[in-house]
């Protein structure tokens, strides 16, 4: 339970915020109370050691020495006597500020400025300086510094957990006040409870032992909501555990406040960097036990592909990588490289667990061979991929579509092993009595608990289904059916052929002759005929040219004085010796149908006999041709004769696709359709309830008709 004072303190801050009102939006506080929090709390922590500060600041710059940053740090020092790792060699605290009205902007800049390097780097990326200027042209910068002073918080009042708590409770408040930008760096507080239960409850008998030591990353972390989630949880297990988190963010506000809540908890052998993840890792040799992220939705990666290009692999995925609109995958790829080996049995080994938020996109956007579904392959065949929930719609600020928790694991529990859980929590929302942009549900505490306990148990239920890693893989295979002509020689064909190669009127002429002008079926037949034709013709009068140009010269022939017809015969693309069909070979780990014969085989892959020795392909017509997904637990020629010859009876499986992939068969792919797998089907109401209904409704509408006329 939070600290009884915890409460009361935040209301008070958020009260003093009242005092912006004017010069500030509600949604632009926060620009104002979150370093003001800050500056405070350092100004109390930095008071029992702040004179002798100063004095050894004032000698160590007088004699000129060296490392004098370092040396103050490790001067200024908290209760129990340990180094703050900063500092504030100015003559200014809060209470001199207060006494000098007249010149409060200059000095708080002093005072600032005076700070230790990693905290001015803080308040550079809070921009503060502006905000100073702001409030000191509308009078309200003294106010509020002076409201700020009569605030005591001194660690001896307020406890780094009781502060780190205001703070926590502050970033949420000021963020669903600004809910139309909030969800880019704030994540709703139910959604990540339920993140944090799915990726630690699993871990509970570990995470409560004597001394443990935990180490958490956010790549995507913002405001630092989840990193201070997942440390409460643990804190409510195991108060006696060593928790390190780490965190990196590209916005330098969401930075800068995700770092204070750091150091105003007092995490000394924590960091939160500034930078873009996906192209500067700011902890590149590290592993972490556990990693939680929300990365933006549907953000193109277009400024990082430059520099991501340049290297071999992507954080040693050497596979395809995600179309440039959506980046989203990228972050997930760089969770998984970050992971602790795991060996079963060694202390030293003890694997990572994941817990990300996406959008439907990376569940199945991308067919086979793309760059999702390359990723998607890459983790499941890994079998790292252990649990997927969906979450309600409009549960997000800035976005009412549908969201989904992925859970990951390089030790997943045994009985895990090789499944893939489906959670569906869509309609386990509660109705918020105020909207705060597109956020309009929530999530309960029982909802949360209800979702937690089905993903501890493992069993298959209306809303939890449990699968074999294979299910959500499938191969593509190109599926073509034979094009068939409609050859005739019309008027307007006749003009159109002519005025393109008018050097052919005498072989047109003749053909016609030959021909006739009604339609002929069969362009095979017609083809042997129009060659018999030129043949006959002197050489000068043909027109026909040898090379390149007599072949534009029967492509444009084809074209205009041939339609597509399905009553057409189908067109021979060309004649060969029968090949010696090599089952095995062409189908590597497929059980075949059984009782199979070579004719049947022969006619799947579109061979067909034309005489002893020789086999018949057709030329297969674009328009027509189609892929099919098969399920890789199904052999492709039985799902082939079942699925697809019974309606399209001369379609055929295009051999060149049967081994695009080395040691494959098609392209292989992966992909997770959630309304597939927890669609009910809901029977129509009957004509006569319709009936019914519409003859209520007219009803209605005349007797007010009525009462308007009469």
């Amino acid at each position: 339970m939070p600290p009884a004072n915890f409460q009361q303190l935040s209301n008070f801050i958020w009260s003093v915020a009242e005092l912006l009102r004017g010069p500030y939006r509600p949604p632009q506080y926060e620009r104002v109370m979150l370093p003001l929090t800050v500056l405070r709390r350092f100004d109390c922590v930095l008071e029992p050691t702040k004179e002798s500060v100063l004095n050894k600041h004032a000698e160590l710059t007088a004699r000129g020495g060296a490392s004098i940053e370092a040396i103050l740090n490790n001067l200024a020092k908290d209760e129990d006597g340990k180094p703050l790792g900063f500092h504030n060699h100015s003559q200014l605290n809060f209470r001199k500020l207060k006494g000098d009205p007249d010149n409060i902007g200059r000095h708080l800049t002093d005072y600032i400025n005076g700070f230790s390097e990693n905290i001015r780097k803080i308040f550079e990326r809070f921009e503060f300086d502006k905000e100073i200027e702001k409030l000191e042209e509308a009078n309200r910068l003294y106010q509020v510094v002076a409201q700020f002073e009569d605030m005591d918080l001194h660690p001896s009042r307020v406890d780094n957990i009781t502060m780190g708590l205001v703070f926590e409770e502050l970033i949420r408040r000021f963020n669903e006040a600004a809910n139309e930008t909030s969800g880019d760096h704030f994540t709703p507080r139910e959604v990540i409870r339920l993140m944090v239960n799915l990726l630690l409850e699993a871990d509970t008998r570990v995470l409560t032992q004597e001394g443990i030591i935990v180490t958490i990353c956010d790549p995507a972390c913002g405001t630092g909501g989840m990193l201070a989630e997942a440390q409460n949880w643990i804190r409510a297990h195991n108060e006696q555990a060593t928790v390190k988190v780490f965190g990196q963010d590209y916005n330098p506000r969401s930075y800068a406040v995700a770092a204070s809540d750091l150091l105003i908890k007092g995490h000394k052998d924590s960091r939160i960097e500034y930078g873009n993840t996906l192209i500067d890792d700011k902890f590149p040799e590290m592993r972490f036990d556990y990693l939680l992220a929300n990365p933006p939705f549907g953000v193109d990666w277009k400024g990082e592909k430059r520099v991501i290009d340049r290297s071999p692999n992507f954080r040693g995925y050497n596979g395809k990588l995600p179309r440039i609109n959506d980046g989203a995958l990228l972050f997930l790829v760089h969770m998984i490289s970050k992971f602790e080996p795991w060996q079963e049995g060694n202390r030293n080994k003890t694997g990572s667990r994941v817990a990300i938020v996406f959008n439907g996109s990376p569940l199945f956007t991308g067919g086979a061979g793309s760059g999702e579904s390359e990723i998607r392959r890459w983790i499941i065949e890994h079998d790292w991929l252990e649990a997927i929930v969906a979450l309600p719609e409009q549960m997000f600020y800035n976005t009412g579509i549908g969201t989904f928790i992925w859970v990951l694991s390089n030790r997943k529990a045994a009985h895990r092993k090789g499944k893939i859980q489906l959670i569906d929590a869509r309609e386990r929302w509660i109705p918020m009595k105020r909207s705060l942009g597109n956020k309009r549900r929530y999530l309960d505490e029982a909802a949360i608990e209800t979702v937690t306990r089905e993903h501890g148990a493992l069993d298959n239920s209306k809303t939890s289904k449990i699968f074999d890693n294979a299910d959500f893989g499938y191969r593509r295979i190109t599926v073509h059916r034979p094009l068939r002509l409609r050859f005739q020689i019309t008027r307007k064909t006749k003009e159109r052929f002519l005025d393109t190669c008018p050097e052919l009127l005498d072989a047109v002429l003749s053909m016609e002759e030959a021909l006739g002008n009604e339609p002929l079926f069969d362009w095979n037949s017609v083809w042997e005929k129009v060659q018999r034709v030129v043949k006959a013709l002197p050489d000068q009068a043909s027109g026909w040219t040898p090379g390149a140009k007599g072949t534009a010269q029967k492509k444009i022939f084809r074209e205009v004085f041939t339609e597509v017809d399905p009553a057409a015969e189908p067109v021979i693309a060309k004649q060969q010796k029968i090949e010696v069909l090599d089952a095995e070979t062409l189908f590597p780990d497929q059980t075949l149908p059984a009782g199979l014969t070579r004719t049947e085989l022969e006619t799947v892959l579109g061979l067909h006999v034309a005489s002893k020795g020789k086999h018949i392909e057709y030329e297969p017509d674009p328009a027509l041709k189609d892929t099919e997904n098969i399920p890789l637990k199904e052999d492709i020629v039985s799902y082939f004769l079942r699925e697809v010859r019974p309606y399209v009876k001369d379609a055929w499986i295009d051999r060149e696709t049967l081994d695009e992939l080395d040691g494959g068969i098609g392209k292989v792919g992966y992909e997770i359709n959630f309304n597939r797998v927890f669609f009910q089907y809901k029977a129509p109401r009957s004509l006569k309830e319709i009936d019914t209904e519409l003859a209520d409704v007219e009803k209605r509408i005349m007797d007010l008709l009525k009462e308007v006329t009469e």
